[in-house]
C-alpha cells in the first residue's frame, strides 16, 4: 500500500514537469513533422500526405552546398570558441586564487552578454568596414596599402561575429568543470614529475572533458540554427540552413520550411549524439 502510494506521489510530481514539455517541446515538433508533409501552392497550405518536400530538399545540391557552408561555420565557430572558452577558464580556475576576484572577472566577461545580439552584431560594421577604426588604423600604420575586402560581408565577418556571440556557452561548463578538479591530482601530478604541459593532457583536459562536451553542444546546436548573424555579416552573399528556413517562412512555404527544419534537428540531433557517445555528461549534471 505505501509503495502504490509512493508511486502516485511521484507521479503527482513530474506531472507538471510533463505538461510542460509536452506542451512546449513534443506538441510543436510534432506539428513540424506533420506539416513537412503537407502541400502548397502560392496562396494556400494543404493538408496531405506528400514526399515532395523531402526528395526537392535531399535532392537538391544547392541544399548540400549551404548544409556544409553551415557544418562549416559551425565547425570554426566551435574551434575557436573551445580555444578561447578553455585559456579563459583555464586562467580563472588555476591562476586566479581568489574566489572574489574569480567571481569578479567571470563578471566581467559577461558584461558583452548584456546587451542584445544584433547590437553588438551592427557593433563590428564600423569597425571592420572598408572604412572603418581597423583598415584605417591598418592603413595609417602603413601595414597595409589598401582596405582590405575581407573583414566585412565574408565568412570571416560570421564566424568572427559567432565566436564573439558564444564564446561565453564555452567558458561557462569548461570553467565549471575545471572547479570540480580535486587540486591534489594536479599535486600529485607535479611531485610525480610531471611538466605543466603534461599535467594539463593527461589530467585537466580529461577531467574537463564533460565541460568541453556541453558547451561544445551549445554552441553547435546554437550556430547550426542560426540565420541572424549570417544576413547581417556576410551581407546577403552566404547562406545557412536557419537562413534558408528563414527565407522559405518568408515566401509562405511553411511545409518546405518545416521539411527543412526537420531534416536540421536530425543533423544537430546526429551531432549532439556523436559528442555523448564520446563523452559522459552525466558527471556534470
Amino acid at each position: 500500500m505505501a509503495s502504490d502510494t509512493s508511486k502516485r506521489s511521484s507521479y503527482f510530481l513530474i506531472t507538471p514537469m510533463a505538461a510542460i514539455f509536452a506542451v512546449f517541446l513534443v506538441i510543436p515538433l510534432v506539428t513540424i513533422v506533420i506539416v513537412s508533409f503537407w502541400d502548397y501552392d502560392e496562396y494556400r497550405i494543404l493538408p496531405d500526405f506528400i514526399l515532395e518536400n523531402y526528395s526537392y530538399l535531399l535532392g537538391s545540391s544547392v541544399t548540400w552546398s549551404i548544409y556544409l557552408n553551415t557544418l562549416k561555420y559551425a565547425a570554426l565557430t566551435w574551434l575557436f570558441t573551445l580555444l578561447i572558452g578553455f585559456t579563459v577558464a583555464y586562467f580563472l580556475a588555476f591562476h586566479v586564487r581568489s574566489l572574489t576576484w574569480q567571481i569578479v572577472l567571470f563578471m566581467v566577461c559577461t558584461i558583452p552578454f548584456w546587451t542584445s545580439n544584433i547590437i553588438r552584431m551592427i557593433s563590428w560594421i564600423p569597425f571592420l568596414g572598408r572604412n572603418g577604426l581597423l583598415n584605417s588604423a591598418l592603413i595609417n600604420l602603413g601595414i597595409v596599402d589598401q582596405p582590405l575586402e575581407f573583414l566585412l560581408f565574408s565568412d570571416f565577418a560570421v564566424v568572427l561575429a559567432d565566436v564573439h556571440l558564444y564564446a561565453l556557452f564555452m567558458v561557462v561548463p569548461i570553467f565549471n568543470s575545471m572547479m570540480r578538479i580535486d587540486r591534489s591530482l594536479i599535486e600529485a601530478a607535479r611531485d610525480a614529475g610531471a611538466s605543466g604541459f603534461e599535467t594539463l593532457k593527461s589530467v585537466i583536459v580529461p577531467l574537463s572533458k564533460p565541460g568541453i562536451a556541453i558547451g561544445s553542444i551549445f554552441v553547435i546546436t546554437v550556430v547550426m540554427g542560426d540565420f541572424i548573424t549570417v544576413r547581417l555579416m556576410s551581407g546577403g552573399q552566404s547562406a545557412s540552413v536557419g537562413l534558408q528556413i528563414s527565407n522559405e517562412i518568408g515566401l509562405l512555404q511553411y511545409p518546405a520550411a518545416a521539411a527543412s527544419a526537420v531534416v536540421l534537428l536530425i543533423t544537430v540531433l546526429l551531432i549532439v549524439t556523436a559528442l555523448l557517445r564520446l563523452v559522459d555528461i552525466r558527471k556534470e549534471l
